[in-house]
Order: structure tokens, then sequence, then C-alpha cells
């Protein structure tokens, strides 16, 4: 697969268009990330640049190089070996599914192979109802989602995600990319632990409209993180990046961000606690030899590169660059390939939305 990406840091949306799209000529399909304040214009000049191109896009922090910022266009161009289709789901917040039968059709019509093709998608919210509804038309075919939730819409706006020159709130932006000429591998890494001696406890009183896990074991939730970590409740929240919860199922554990302690004790976070899920405290683990054992593998099973696009959580963006760890973690990930990357407010992946994770698609 030929992938081209374009980047601008000017300011004019439509210099900055020009700039990005310098030798993108009949792309399969494009994505972008731009500036908050660039997103219509951006959506609108792409889409009359390139009228038979499926496009979606973004406002976003991105990553390209071992640069991070919220004020660069990028723009990602398949071309030669890709087949892409691209659409919308509305109303994530009432009515999930009522757009669901334009991506049964699309991949209907990609005919995904084995590990060949993937669904990258941006939303704004209600990401365990898109995920779910996602997997009504992807999970038979065995295509996996890969995307991450808006993050960093300037305070007052609302979050939107664009599709073919037409911005959309309380949506989900899809584009599915089958590679006809190699493979397309997704990973997922995760840099927090279950501690050997961890407790387990069991979710007794949730709320999912706010996300807020009221009690585990039938006691105040902040109560429980305190007795088991032995950390106050006033810095509960600070101690996110090294103790985080985490969700269990199976063999599997699911991040899930605390950010608020509520007046009764509950925790609100950023990843739905379902009423019988059994959670624990996470521990955090040497992240930096877990993102290097992360690159070798996927240098090892991918020995053509083409491109890779990651969704990095924005509470691992924070942590790292507390760590003054940032610009190293970009600059090793660039050293894979042409990589891109976006900063965001939670990820999915495959039939989960999570917190605190990193996950990529790496085109062959």
């Amino acid at each position: 697969m030929q992938v081209k990406v374009g980047k601008s840091l000017n300011s004019d949306a439509a210099s900055a268009v020009k700039e990005a799209t310098a030798g993108m000529s009949t792309p399969a399909g494009m994505f972008f990330q731009s500036p908050f304040n660039q997103i219509k214009e951006v959506s609108k000049l792409l889409s009359k640049q390139f009228p038979n191109t499926p496009i979606i896009g973004t406002g976003a922090t991105s990553y390209y190089g071992s640069e991070a910022t919220d004020q660069v266009l990028i723009i990602v161009a398949f071309e030669s070996g890709a087949m892409v289709k691209a659409g919308v789901l509305r109303y994530l917040s009432s009515a999930p599914l009522y757009d669901i039968m334009d991506l049964e059709q699309a991949v209907a019509d990609v005919r995904p192979g084995q590990s060949d093709t993937v669904c990258l998608e941006y939303c704004t919210n209600d990401e365990e109802r898109l995920v779910t509804s996602m997997n009504v038309a992807l999970e038979k075919a065995a295509v996996p989602v890969l995307g991450g939730t808006v993050f960093g819409t300037p305070s007052g706006q609302d979050s939107v995600v664009c599709v073919d020159g037409v911005l959309y709130k309380d949506a989900c932006a899809w584009m599915l990319v089958k590679n006809t000429s190699g493979k397309i591998r997704t990973y997922s890494e995760n840099i927090y632990a279950v501690p050997e001696d961890a407790k387990t406890h069991v979710a007794t009183k949730v709320n999912l409209a706010t996300k807020e896990l009221i009690s585990l074991d039938n006691r105040a939730a902040s109560d429980v993180y305190t007795a088991d970590l032995g950390i106050p409740r006033n810095a509960i929240v600070d101690s996110v990046f090294k103790h985080p919860l985490g969700r269990i199922v199976g063999d599997d554990t699911y991040i899930i961000s605390q950010y608020e302690v509520t007046p009764g004790g509950g925790l609100l976070n950023y990843k739905k606690v379902y009423e019988n899920d059994t959670v624990c405290f996470l521990e955090l683990l040497d992240y930096k030899e877990i993102n290097a054992n992360t690159r070798k593998k996927i240098k090892a099973e991918n020995p053509r590169i083409s491109f890779i696009f990651s969704v990095n959580c924005i509470y691992r963006h924070l942590f790292f660059t507390q760590e003054h760890y940032l610009k190293t973690f970009l600059g090793d990930m660039a050293q894979l390939g042409n990589h891109v990357g976006v900063v965001g407010g939670g990820e999915q992946y495959k039939k989960q939305h999570v917190n605190q994770t990193m996950v990529c698609a790496v085109f062959e």
C-alpha cells in the first residue's frame, strides 16, 4: 500500500490545505486532523478538491515525527493498493444503529480478507454504545475497530467529526480501509498491570449516564480505593497516572481513568463500569521497556511498513510529558516508519472502549 502524509502549520486553512495536499492526486481515501478552528473550512476545501474521495477528519492534537501540537494540519492519503469506504454513524446518544446499514454495505463492498482490513474512526461520545453498534457490522467479517474520542475541543464548543465535507456532532466518522497488497495488523499497548497481591471487588452501584462508580462491595468506591492503596481521598485523582482502575474480563484487563471524587465518595470515570463488573486498582509498570517491546514486536511482524496510525490517550500524553519522555516516545515511533498519531479522550479497540492505552494500526 502506498500512503502519503502531508502537513502544514499555516494558520490560513486554504494555504494549509494547498501545502499539505501537494503531490496528492487521486487517493482512494483520506483522513485529516486539523486545528480546531480550521475543521469546517478544511473539510469543505478537501471535499471540493477531491470530490470522489472518501474523507473523514476532526480537530485534534496530532503526532508527527517527534512533535505533538494542536496547531498542525495533517492529511493522510491512501493511494495505490488501497480500497476505502467512509461514512457516519449519527445519534450515538440515542440511536447508534441508525446508520449501521451503510457500514454493513461498505463491508460487503470491500470484502475483507484475513488481516487486511481495519475500520478507523473518530467519535464524539457514547463510546461503549458505539463499539457495540459497529461490531454488528464488523465482527462477522473479523474487521477490528480502531479509533479515538475527540479531545481538546475548545470550551463552549461541541465536539465534531467530519465526513465528506459535512460536520456532525453526537456522531462517529468511520473509514473502512482494505490493503489490497499486504496486511494491516493492529496493536494495543497497556503500561499497567494487576498487582500480584491485588484485591478484586464487585461494582455494586453505578450511574451509567454519568459514568460514576458509586460503590464497590457495597462501600463507597473512594473508601475502597483508599483502603487498598493507602492513598487519601483527596489524592485519588492525582494518582490516576500510577493507579487507575481496571475492569477484569477473563484474562483481559481494561483501564478506567478516574477524574473526580463525588461528594458521596463515588468515582467519576472516562469509561463506564457496569454493575457486577470485577474491578481492581492497577499499578504502573516499566513503561519504557513496554514501549520498546511493542516496537520490537511491530518491527518483527511487519518487515515492510508503509504507514502507522496510533491513538494515544490524553492521560498517557500528559504522563509522558510530565516525565519528559514524550519526545523520546514519538521519536522512537517515528523510527519504525511513516507514523501519524492522535491524542484521544478515550480509545476504541476491537470490542472495547478503554482509557490510558495506545492502540495502533500498521499497514504493510
